[in-house]
């Protein structure tokens, strides 16, 4: 196997640089010199993640498709810390991405399965408020593309980053307390009405019954026998909310030069 580089990163004060190989090795290297100083073992996978300490120039951290997180001082080429991402029931997770909190005190990881790793010093209780399991309503929803092939939502037609606030549920759909959906950027002041998504019960494949958020059911209202989506009508109300802001605002604004395209151009 040809060896290849598949990360590289600098240390906090730039005197080291580690490099990632394919043959799960990292090595360490002078950066004046270039002379390779350490082998750092430990991965049984590709690492993909190499971040340095934000100010202590011996720590690196390095975390892989092998489910490791590993803290190593490379100054002495040696490992500090070391966590296995096992999953119970479904073997390790790949770990994509890991950065330092701004303190140097905590940091973070996501994995293959969609879980977000905190990692510190101190007490976990204030993290022990929050749900286990946190998706918005809108994640799985259709997409389709105009004619200028930009993504859109399927149901508002508008883009997803201009919606409106979407519902926190669990895996399930299951909607979160209110205390929970006003930490939504865009909620933290909406009333209590509209705050509370409108629940209905469906059949998963295995014939249980469970709760769901109606509006993330993807099936056509107009159908025939389809009571409607009240939290889809709620969507579509703010949306035309929106968009009439939109529209007093552009109505204000001083015109300027058209382009006559029916859709700005984006960088």
């Amino acid at each position: 196997m040809k060896p290849k580089v598949t990360m590289i990163a600098w240390n906090q004060n730039d005197n080291y640089v580690v490099t990632a190989v394919n043959n799960h090795l990292l090595k360490v290297w002078n950066s004046s010199t270039g002379q390779l100083l350490h082998d750092l073992v430990g991965h049984a996978d590709e690492v993909f993640v190499l971040e340095p300490h934000p100010f202590d120039c011996r720590i690196m951290l390095s975390a892989g498709h092998d489910g490791n997180v590993f803290i190593w001082d490379i100054t002495k080429g040696t490992k500090t810390k070391h966590y296995f991402n096992m999953i119970e029931g479904q073997g390790h997770g790949a770990v994509f991405d890991c950065k330092f909190s701004p303190d140097g005190q905590h940091f973070a990881c996501t994995d293959s399965h969609g879980h977000l790793l905190i990692f510190g010093f101190g007490c976990s209780r204030p993290y022990e408020k929050i749900p286990d399991q946190m998706f918005f309503h809108t994640d799985y929803r259709p997409l389709i593309r105009d004619s200028n092939n930009y993504v859109l939502d399927e149901q508002t037609q508008q883009a997803p980053h201009l919606m409106p606030p979407p519902f926190l549920v669990d895996v399930d759909g299951n909607p979160h307390p209110t205390k929970y959906q006003r930490l939504v950027p865009g909620r933290e002041n909406c009333a209590d009405e509209h705050l509370i998504p409108q629940l209905g019960y469906v059949a998963t494949s295995d014939g249980e019954v469970v709760e769901q958020v109606i509006g993330q059911q993807t099936v056509d209202q107009d159908e025939p026998g389809l009571e409607p989506s009240i939290l889809d009508g709620m969507i579509r109300q703010l949306q035309l909310e929106q968009d009439q802001r939109t529209a007093a605002d552009q109505e204000s604004a001083p015109s300027g030069p058209q382009n006559g395209e029916g859709t700005p151009r984006r960088g």
